[in-house]
């Protein structure tokens, strides 16, 4: 449930919902779930060295573990707010659209991407991402994917429903995992039609995160476009949603499924 336009086939064109995230950069980086660690050790032991650039590296939620393992992480975040935050925990960060960035001659051993890679012209984006990856580097996209209890979703599909119909969360795909089969598909057909990459592989790590009603609540603002609704609706929601919960118990099991997108630059592009 992070975005508020994870079905629609062309969310990059969504920029108000895209720089929505820096309303509030603590809540952000203090709710948000976190990437599982075998994710991690998949890419770095992938890569052929440590140099690491993060696209939408937002307050560094994706990029804080391939810090901690040692790794020298360049952030490239369009939002201002989210990349101060994000220097006051140590990285460096330039502020750009990674579209506009100017690389300036810089080369990387791995290029990721954190539930960020919706938001980028898939086809400028990889063009671009291919040429600064080094030999035998790898780019990987990543996205966590929330799959609450079904009588949950749809309780919250209904809250959604009565507050704001008007949304995507008001009609969830029956397997949240559907919803980004769009996305999916069409960063592995550019990835295909670009030659100085290979195949991509697709991967999936799950887990899961255990939430009580006041732990969920706090991250649902940071929802894609949620920090743009009416606040009288923002709070209706929330006080849907508390119920929905507190009907089940007051806490609930979040199943996660990060999915991942790896491709590598290829030694001789052509």
């Amino acid at each position: 449930m992070p975005t508020s336009s994870s079905g629609q086939s062309h969310p990059h064109q969504a920029r108000g919902a895209a720089q929505s995230f820096g309303a509030d950069p603590a809540r952000y980086d203090r709710t948000r779930p976190r990437y599982p660690q075998e994710l991690v050790d998949a890419i770095i032991a992938a890569s052929p060295g440590r140099d690491f650039l993060d696209v939408g590296i937002g307050t560094g939620v994706s990029a804080g573990p391939f810090k901690a393992a040692g790794c020298r992480v360049l952030g490239v975040e369009i939002d201002p707010r989210m990349a101060e935050f994000c220097r006051r925990r140590g990285f460096e960060v330039e502020v750009a659209g990674f579209e506009q960035w100017d690389p300036a001659g810089r080369t990387f051993d791995a290029i990721i991407a954190g539930t960020t890679w919706h938001w980028i012209d898939p086809t400028i984006g990889t063009a671009k991402a291919a040429r600064l990856l080094r030999p035998a580097s790898r780019l990987t996209v990543f996205w966590n994917v929330a799959r609450p209890p079904a009588d949950l979703a749809l309780a919250f599909s209904d809250v959604y429903r009565r507050v704001l119909p008007g949304t995507p969360f008001a009609t969830p795909p029956s397997d949240p995992l559907s919803a980004y089969a769009p996305i999916l598909t069409r960063t592995t057909e550019v990835i295909r039609q670009t030659s100085a990459l290979t195949e991509p592989e697709q991967w999936q790590f799950d887990w899961e995160r255990d939430y009580t009603a006041d732990q969920w609540l706090e991250q649902v603002p940071t929802f894609g476009g949620h920090s743009n609704f009416p606040p009288a609706k923002l709070d209706q929601l929330l006080a849907g949603i508390r119920a929905a919960i507190d009907a089940t118990g007051g806490s609930m099991t979040m199943r996660y499924a990060c999915l991942a997108v790896s491709t590598g630059r290829r030694s001789d592009p052509g």
